[in-house]
């Protein structure tokens, strides 16, 4: 009897350990972070990550794309710590976060201009907010309607999840008015990354997209934008972003579960320190701070 409480104890021990040990081998709830959302800001989170985890070799930080509306779904449902988003949470969305249990809290990380890109053979070089609204819409449908050859628009387009499609389809093709209903031509390509279409814009010389202006590289030419014919036309940079000139900038949001603490805290707070808004600016966005 005496043996078989000792094995009994023995084996109740060395399921104790296994435990702490399994445990021990994993990141805890409090010391990770669980980062999905924007594909416009998924560079930006990864470098922050990165940057924070030297400061915090403890701590793990995830981060997953899929569009701001997967992000704020996940918030919504708990299964992130932030949700990353190109834009604002609709009323709706608050309203099924709090049904849940989840008051969001919402934190602006940095700015970014929104770049209408072309490939670098198309002579045309910049257009206004009424010309873009005209194009996207499919009411003008042909390069030479706004100074270009005489090839047909080809129009590329985020797909309907991400928080940039949603920016783009109210403040360009409605011309930020809350009475139009316009909405992208049925003929637009729907895409499900800013790279995605960088890449079809470097092969294809009829084709106008639009991406963060972090995805700017050589092989796609960002036009210059203008209010209207009398504002004048400005490239997606820095200076023209934070003077509000460049008609087409948002800020870039982090949603988080209530009042911060832990190691979402001392992640949010790094994004917002000037080590942190350092990232935002190699990342080629615009530092808040």
């Amino acid at each position: 009897m005496l043996k078989n409480k000792k094995v009994f104890f023995l084996t109740v021990l060395s399921l104790c350990a296994a435990v702490f040990f399994i445990s021990c081998a994993r990141p805890s709830r409090e010391s990770s972070v669980n980062c999905i959302g924007s594909d416009t800001m998924v560079n930006l989170m990864q470098a922050l990550a990165e940057e924070f985890i030297k400061a915090h070799p403890d701590y793990f930080v995830a981060v997953t794309g899929g569009g701001s509306g997967t992000g704020i779904a996940s918030l919504i449902n708990g299964t992130c710590d932030i949700a990353a988003a190109s834009r604002k949470m609709k009323d709706r969305e608050i309203a099924a976060a709090r049904a849940n249990g989840i008051d969001p809290q919402e934190i602006i990380a940095g700015l970014d201009g929104i770049a209408v890109v072309v490939n670098p053979g198309n002579p045309v070089n910049e257009l206004t907010i009424e010309q873009l609204s005209g194009i996207f819409s499919g009411r003008i449908t042909n390069w030479s309607q706004v100074g270009g050859n005489g090839s047909a628009i080809v129009l590329l387009s985020r797909e309907v999840n991400s928080g940039t499609h949603i920016y783009f389809k109210e403040r360009v093709i409605r011309m930020g008015k809350s009475d139009c209903k316009d909405e992208f031509a049925p003929s637009a390509l729907m895409l499900s990354s800013s790279q995605a279409i960088a890449d079809e814009i470097s092969s294809n010389k009829q084709a106008i997209g639009y991406y963060g202006m972090g995805y700017i590289n050589p092989k796609q030419k960002p036009l210059k934008i203008a209010k209207d014919v009398k504002s004048g036309y400005f490239p997606p940079d820095i200076p023209n972003v934070v003077s509000g000139k460049y008609p087409i900038s948002r800020p870039l949001f982090m949603y988080i579960k209530g009042e911060p603490c832990g190691a979402v805290k001392e992640f949010v707070d790094f994004a917002l320190s000037p080590a942190g808004q350092e990232m935002v600016r190699l990342t080629d966005f615009v530092p808040i701070k």
